[in-house]
């Protein structure tokens, strides 16, 4: 298998020996000294990833001729990513290599360990920006299940088991976080299941008052309540032979869980206003983002009601635990509503690409969309920056007023490795730890020692 070509442009010969020896055994390694040889190598060979020292000859003590040469390689070779190197107290060259369009940094004097991290980190940017560049060219649908996204592991045994789910009629229980995509996986599960020809009636429990929601769900009489001036269906009824999809179920009152639950037990309801008994066959999907177990132990939440509601779970993965998925995303989000808008095919800066992989989106899926659109709504460009995505007080913590010695910087350092690791491998301690060239107890004294949860 061939090696990955990496470009070193470093003039300090022994700092250049030291990362060709450190680096060497992963990649097929290039070495320049100065702009000219960096030059006359890139026009010769790709690169997917290139070091840049921004001290280069002819004048070596400034960073004039770095950003000349990172300028030149953003723009003749934009899918290429360059990791800048800056001194200790460099720290505003750093914070304008990666507006400028730099991937990563990294401060002198080298630390191998973190060094090997940034560069194969950045080559794993490079890998996804390649395969989602394929995929638009090709105009490929691949990694898209009945409308949701996803080519990460968890997502695939997501999709496994929403085909598993929809063979059946047994009520489905979704739970996740907000903007996780609970809506669609219910989408999914009646698309694919018998009663797809039928109708999917929504309702939201939390969004309706509760003196209302009665007659929302089970329909009522002529005359069961001032303003009854007809029979009306519920949405039960609605949703007779269909599915019928319950968001919010933590929010549905306690007298109302009980009517649920009967319908669960029996197939049957009686509208508002009347004592009639109807029948109906209707497969009940509900969806929370509640702790519904939580709910039950603190009495807001019938128990048989959840255990009735529980007979196929279906956990929503966060974006955080899906990090594979958050470029193919963005990507698909940036393409879709680029079309829309009729903007043409923008792209991400390398340092907006950085931002989302460092990013913990506690919004989620939604987040990530709505940060695409915002930065499409208030730029007119067709690249989009971090500070278009809404990053910028990530990039002004990385500047001299927040990291004023090193050991602030090394922590910070020590954190941002971890918590790139942690995400590329899915929280798996043993194979971060390998990623990150250290010892399984030394990740566990790091985590404890920073306070990082996993």
């Amino acid at each position: 298998m061939n090696k990955r070509k990496l470009l070193i442009v470093e003039d300090e010969v022994a700092v250049a020996k030291q990362l060709k020896w450190g680096l060497g055994s992963s990649y097929d390694i290039s070495m320049a000294h100065d702009p000219v040889q960096a030059r006359n190598l890139i026009k010769k060979a790709k690169y997917s990833v290139v070091i840049l020292d921004l001290g280069l000859p002819p004048n070596p003590d400034n960073p004039v001729e770095g950003f000349k040469l990172l300028e030149e390689i953003v723009f003749t070779s934009p899918q290429t990513k360059v990791i800048v190197t800056t001194g200790n107290s460099e720290h505003e060259n750093a914070v304008r290599a990666i507006g400028l369009g730099a991937a990563d940094f990294y401060a002198k004097p080298v630390d191998l360990n973190l060094l090997s991290f940034t560069v194969e980190r950045t080559f794993k940017i490079h890998e996804l920006e390649q395969i989602n560049e394929q995929m638009r060219q090709q105009g490929e649908a691949s990694g898209s299940f009945c409308g949701m996204l996803g080519v990460s592991p968890a997502m695939t045994k997501l999709f496994a088991r929403i085909r598993q789910v929809s063979t059946t009629d047994y009520p489905v229980l979704i739970t996740g976080a907000s903007g996780t995509g609970k809506e669609m996986a219910a989408l999914a599960v009646h698309k694919l299941s018998g009663r797809a020809n039928h109708s999917l009636v929504i309702i939201n429990c939390g969004a309706i008052p509760e003196n209302l929601l009665e007659s929302e769900l089970f329909g009522y009489e002529k005359g069961a309540f001032t303003g009854a001036v007809g029979r009306k269906a519920g949405r039960l009824q609605q949703a007779d032979k269909g599915t019928l999809f319950l968001d919010e179920i933590g929010e549905l009152p306690l007298n109302l869980q009980v009517k649920i639950l009967r319908f669960l037990q029996e197939g049957t309801i009686e509208r508002v206003g009347s004592e009639k008994i109807i029948t109906l066959d209707t497969r009940i999907i509900a969806a929370t983002n509640v702790d519904l177990e939580a709910a039950v132990r603190n009495g807001t939440f019938r128990q048989d009601l959840f255990f009735r509601l529980n007979v196929v779970p279906l956990k929503m993965p966060d974006l955080k635990e899906r990090p594979e998925d958050i470029l193919f995303l963005a990507q698909n989000f940036l393409r879709e509503e680029s079309k829309a808008l009729g903007r043409g095919q923008a792209r991400f800066m390398p340092e907006a690409i950085s931002a989302m992989a460092a990013y913990d989106w506690p919004g989620n899926v939604r987040e990530l969309q709505n940060r695409i659109r915002r930065a499409l709504g208030t730029s007119n460009g067709q690249v989009i920056s971090s500070n278009d995505l809404g990053f910028e007080n990530r990039e002004q913590a990385m500047d001299m007023d927040s990291i004023k010695t090193l050991k602030k910087a090394r922590d910070a350092a020590e954190i941002k490795a971890i918590r790139q690791a942690l995400a590329l491998k899915n929280n798996n301690i043993s194979q971060a730890a390998k990623l990150l060239q250290i010892s399984r107890p030394t990740l566990h004294d790091l985590l404890k020692k920073h306070d990082i949860k996993t």
